[in-house]
């Protein structure tokens, strides 16, 4: 079984909009229903210049931006787009006044629900401001109608900044000094009053050294910043939110403030109580992701005493099931247990799964998929950047053979989350964990965990160069890829020591490797722009893709059942003819076997696999059978081009039907590969009783009346586009062969009572109808199939080679990636150059051809044995005349006993022929007894064994003409002249005076 999947080729560049939602951590409704919409498309969006001021006169400076209305939130960003910016919920607004300023000012003041006031400057024109007021006062409405208001006292109480900010609150009597709670550890303890979420730390405590966290002092500067600036929902991030971020989070801190700068913290308000209804209507549901989910529990931070307790590992268990279950195409992948692991120290169960959530779709998309090609394409721009700022670096790694990727691509999977030592976990100190999951610049996704540059772009593209840079002198001493992973282990158990230990100065020795590493990022790679980076990922994009679908390619093929009579080659093609119909139609996602199939007897689950339907296969046919196919040469005086569409035909759902030996309703790749096997190397015997099979419904070995004339229709599908009419003919020969021995062998009356005295002496009346034919009577066996088939040349040779050589595996174009515009031509191109474009274009030249006459459509057949309008020499029927009067055309002549003496002509390798030419007759195969068959199969025997009497038969040479064929010929004289007499006294039909007229007008002169 096999998971074939296209999604690598449906990437899409983000359109502006898309990108805006983004760039604000904006959710959408997408992930929850399926569909890629807002959260609320009553209001209009827009957006608007503005100048942004604190509400309090010298906090802070006032920044230029753009205010923007994404219902139902308010955001703003300065115009460096890094500076200042704030997403606030709409629902958090108290209060909107218009203050009353100097002339030609329009300014706005909005109250929040922590007591922050926020003054807006809309600097754009009157009636654009006064738009912009109208949908803010309409969406405010819409929340307030909807309740969301209300809703938001509930929720900031499950927030820990509220009670760090409280003056009046008590929670940092009952914590230590690194976060853990106190009152945890004591028996009997009544529990904590208070409803704000947190994570394992609390009961566990946190990784690292307070003391050299500097936990106390953290707290008191984020204390004093969200008193001023506002927190959880409605933060404001000025730039010393930036700073507060490089000196570090602090532990009871940092879940809260991932959530927030992440923007899961509005998925968690948005949808209250969703991730307890997930589990409680998934309890008990069993799959392959929960079972790798299962594999993996205690490989995850196996060091942290949380997860040696059963509280922890179920909490890992029912977030990473959580997440499979929502997104069941994702599952669950490697890493991404290591991930949650260390998000479910600082966060609560509905905490890590949001932020799960918001990373693997969002921020890091393809980091967490099965083919990992996010990970792998930031992997090589990662190696090109190497490559060109550290060129000494990637010089000596290529001469000792050591590869980038064996360090670097876990750092990309677990965003720089490690084992320290035995005893502790290292998160690189928060701020190289996702807080910059929240940067300014969209398009690099965040794909880093360095919080310490939030605002700037591709962050993860400074910080790894610079690991590399402060490492170069050890890195030029390695000489294999174990002393590069030894040397980077290291280096990151000892971020947090002292940079300059041996340093006389103070200060400098305060300075940690993790500040140096800031540093070194900030000054020596700044270089390294958002612009660089997605040029890099669209440059190495298709390499990639094509480098992932190879291997898909290379896992499907050894994932067969069986080749069959197929070569890996020949798999391989029609891997490729499968692939391009799934990406022209895409199929369903990977569905899981029936349940009754979920268990086979070895107790193993099988894994899901990707079926395609109908449509699909539709497609991949036409890529394999030259017959599935409508192929036109048009010609139209400009251009020639050939236009291939897509065969319907009941033949080629019969196919469909035919190979779905699992009657699920769709087919695998191995269906495709064992029915493809089944007709692709027949020889002619095994071919005709493919076809006769193909058409047998219910299997019992005879084909009913209708049946034969579904295959009828059949032949005449694939042959359709032939040239001549040998095809046609060879048909209507068929059909009268099939039915008229078919009728032959119906029961009568007489044969239902074989002691009959007429059945003796062949003497009677005219012998009675048939019994009435239904439906479902078996009426052609594949033995009298056979005989008719082989009877015919055409058909012969139909069955023989062409029917197998219809089937053709030819390598596939390469599907064409989608090519990211670039500039101004880009565009211009990339809007001009569609598919639509280039019909309407075909369509207009066939126009003008069809105009000046000429236009001309030639139809290419899908056999093409014969290209001349000659139609080989028709056969006579296998029945003797009196057999023919079957009741296809009046009714069955009565049974004789008396059977004349046969002779077979002799036979080429496979065709049935007349010995017209008294050529001697070769030894014919032994034929069972007489006395081993029913009466009525010696009746039928007799007759055919009787051979048709032919005119040749009596035919004489032209000397022996006898006196009776010349009078005869005589006679014919006679009869002729009297037609002609005829002829010319009524052929005319005009009267005497039209004659008259007539012969006036041979005689008339022309005017003068």
């Amino acid at each position: 079984m096999s998971t074939i999947s296209t999604a690598l080729r449906n990437f899409k560049e983000p359109t502006k909009e898309q990108l805006t939602q983004i760039f604000f951590s904006l959710p959408s409704v997408g992930s929850l229903d399926g569909t890629e919409k807002t959260l609320d498309q009553h209001v209009e969006k827009m957006d608007i210049n503005a100048v942004l001021s604190f509400g309090v006169q010298g906090v802070e400076d006032s920044y230029a931006g753009k205010l923007h209305i994404i219902a139902p939130y308010l955001a703003f960003t300065s115009l460096d787009k890094k500076s200042v910016r704030f997403t606030i919920p709409l629902s958090t607004i108290r209060r909107v006044e218009r203050l009353n300023a100097r002339a030609g000012i329009y300014a706005l003041s909005l109250s929040t629900w922590h007591g922050m006031k926020i003054i807006v400057q809309l600097t754009s024109l009157r009636p654009t401001a006064d738009q912009f007021c109208a949908l803010l006062r309409d969406a405010l409405k819409i929340e307030l109608q909807r309740g969301q208001m209300k809703l938001v006292k509930g929720f900031v109480k499950t927030c820990y900044s509220e009670a760090l900010v409280s003056e009046t609150s008590t929670v940092a009597d009952n914590e230590r000094e690194d976060g853990s709670l106190i009152s945890e550890e004591k028996e009997n303890a009544a529990p904590r009053e208070s409803t704000y979420h947190g994570g394992l730390g609390l009961r566990f405590k946190f990784p690292g050294d307070p003391k050299k966290l500097r936990e106390a002092s953290k707290i008191k500067l984020w204390a004093t910043y969200l008193r001023a600036h506002g927190r959880n929902l409605t933060l404001l991030r000025y730039p010393q939110c930036t700073r507060l971020v490089q000196v570090g989070l602090p532990n009871r801190l940092r879940g809260e403030m991932w959530e927030t700068l992440s923007g899961s913290m509005y998925l968690r308000f948005s949808n209250p109580g969703f991730y307890e209804d997930l589990l409680k209507k998934n309890e008990g549901r069993t799959s392959t992701s929960t079972e790798d989910i299962e594999k993996d529990l205690h490989r995850s931070l196996p060091e942290y005493a949380g997860y040696q307790s059963e509280e922890g590992i179920s909490a890992l268990r029912r977030v990473l099931q959580a997440y499979s279950f929502k997104n069941p195409e994702l599952g669950y992948c490697q890493a991404m247990n290591i991930l949650a692991a260390a998000i479910l120290i600082y966060m609560s169960e509905e905490q890590a799964f949001w932020l799960l959530e918001v990373l693997c779709d969002r921020l890091l998309p393809g980091y967490y998929a099965p083919s990992m090609h996010g990970t792998l394409l930031d992997q090589r721009v990662f190696e090109s950047l190497v490559q060109r700022c550290l060129p000494i670096i990637h010089d000596h790694f290529q001469v000792v053979d050591v590869q980038l990727s064996v360090a670097s691509l876990p750092w990309f999977l677990s965003l720089f989350v490690y084992q320290q030592y035995a005893n502790d976990i290292c998160i690189s100190d928060s701020r190289l964990l996702l807080l910059h999951g929240t940067q300014g610049v969209i398009p690099s996704r965040t794909r880093s965990v360095c919080s310490s540059i939030i605002y700037e772009p591709s962050p993860s593209f400074h910080s790894w160069p610079a690991i590399l840079k402060i490492n170069g002198e050890k890195l030029l001493q390695i000489q294999d890829d174990g002393g590069f992973l030894n040397l980077m282990r290291d280096y990151f158990a000892s971020l947090g020591d002292s940079a300059h230990p041996n340093s006389t100065d103070p200060r400098a020795r305060a300075i940690t490797r993790f500040q140096e590493l800031l540093l070194v990022s900030f000054r020596e790679f700044s270089v390294i722009t958002d612009d660089m980076i997605l040029s890099e990922r669209r440059r190495f994009r298709s390499e990639i893709i094509n480098s992932i679908e190879s291997f898909s390619k290379r896992s499907a093929i050894r994932n067969l059942k069986t080749l069959g009579r197929f070569t890996k080659e020949q798999a391989g093609l029609i891997y490729d003819a499968l692939y391009m119909a799934m990406c022209i139609l895409p199929p369903p996602g990977p569905v899981n076997p029936p349940p009754t199939l979920l268990t086979p007897h070895d107790g193993t689950e099988e894994k899901p696999e990707t079926r395609i339907e109908l449509s699909t296969f539709q497609y991949f046919l036409s890529e394999i059978a030259t017959w599935a196919r409508n192929e036109k040469i048009v010609m139209n005086g400009f251009q020639q081009r050939i236009d291939r569409e897509i065969a319907e035909h009941e033949f080629i759902d019969r196919l469909f039907f035919f190979w779905d030996t699992s009657c699920r309703g769709a087919l695998s790749f191995q269906d495709l590969v064992s029915g493809l096997d089944g007709v692709m190397f027949n020889d002619l015997m095994e071919n005709i009783e493919w076809f006769f099979n193909l058409h047998d419904k219910n299997k019992d070995g005879f084909l009913t009346k209708d049946e034969v004339l579904t295959l009828s229709e059949s032949f005449l599908f694939i042959f359709r586009y032939e040239v001549g009419d040998a095809y046609l003919g060879a048909v209507s020969r068929f059909m009268t062969n099939a039915f008229e021995y078919g009728d032959a062998l119906l029961p009568t009356a007489e044969d239902a009572d074989p002691n009959s005295e007429r059945a003796h002496d062949g003497q009677g009346p005219e012998p009675t109808s048939p019994h009435f034919i239904e439906s479902n009577q078996p009426y052609l066996n594949l033995a009298t199939f056979r005989m008719v088939v082989l009877a015919d040349e055409v058909l012969e040779s139909f069955f023989e080679t062409d029917l197998s050589g219809s089937f053709r595996l030819e390598p596939v174009p390469d599907a064409e990636l989608p090519v990211s515009p670039s500039g101004l031509l880009g565009d211009l191109w990339s809007t001009i150059a569609t598919d639509s474009n280039k019909k309407m274009f075909n369509m207009f030249t066939d126009e003008i051809g069809k105009t000046i006459g000429k236009h001309q459509v030639i139809n290419r057949p899908s056999i093409g044995r014969y290209t001349k309008l000659e139609e080989p020499k028709a056969r006579e029927s296998l029945l003797t005349p009196s057999m023919r009067k079957s009741s296809s055309k009046a009714s069955l002549t009565g049974s004789s006993t008396a059977a004349s003496t046969a002779t077979l002509a002799p036979s080429s390798s496979s065709t049935l022929t007349v010995d017209t030419k008294g050529q001697p007759a070769k030894d014919l195969p032994q034929l069972p007894s007489s006395e081993s068959l029913s009466p009525m199969v010696q009746a039928v025997n007799a007759r055919l064994m009787e051979r048709t009497p032919f005119a040749i038969d009596d035919a004489k040479d032209d000397e022996d003409e006898s006196d009776d064929e010349i009078d005869a010929n005589d006679n014919d004289d006679r009869v002729m002249d009297e037609v002609d007499a005829f002829l010319e006294a009524h052929d005319s039909g005009l009267t005497d005076a039209d004659k008259e007229v007539a012969n006036d007008l041979l005689h008339a002169e022309p005017l003068k």
